[in-house]
């Protein structure tokens, strides 16, 4: 590697250490950062970081399938639907593991989510109305 190579990836490195917060690059300052979250919240904070992490994976393997089906040649078998349907069973463990360290009724997550979707969209989906939001739609 060339010694111009070399002196970049340290410059950004350092630039990347600069623009960092503490508690992603000190285990002293993450632990603060989950004492005050808890303290003030109540929120489960081991728990939300399972299921941040664990719902980031397990929708990143069942995104694999789906790439690997459309855009690699994967057969929509029903091996291939087995393990997307397993994948779904984890993605959700992981969603009700988010709604009890926040202290959710995951029914009321979705029935809300439903009453936002509905004062959205009303009967139909429309392009527009997914672009265009009323204020405080999010």
């Amino acid at each position: 590697m060339s010694e111009e190579i070399k002196k970049f990836f340290t410059t950004y490195t350092d630039f990347v250490t600069k623009v960092t917060s503490n508690p992603s690059i000190e285990l002293d300052a993450l632990k603060e950062s989950f004492d005050q979250i808890e303290k003030k919240s109540g929120i489960k904070t081991p728990r939300l970081l399972t299921a941040a992490l664990g719902l980031g994976s397990e929708t990143g393997e069942f995104v694999e399938i789906v790439k690997k089906m459309f855009l690699q040649g994967k057969p929509p078998s029903d091996d291939n639907i087995f393990h997307m349907k397993r994948e779904l069973g984890d993605i959700m463990w992981y969603w009700v593991t988010a709604c009890a360290a926040l202290g959710l009724d995951p029914y009321e997550v979705i029935s809300e989510n439903q009453e936002k979707l509905a004062a959205r969209y009303g009967e139909k989906f429309e392009v527009q109305r997914s672009e265009v939001r009323k204020k405080g739609d999010l």
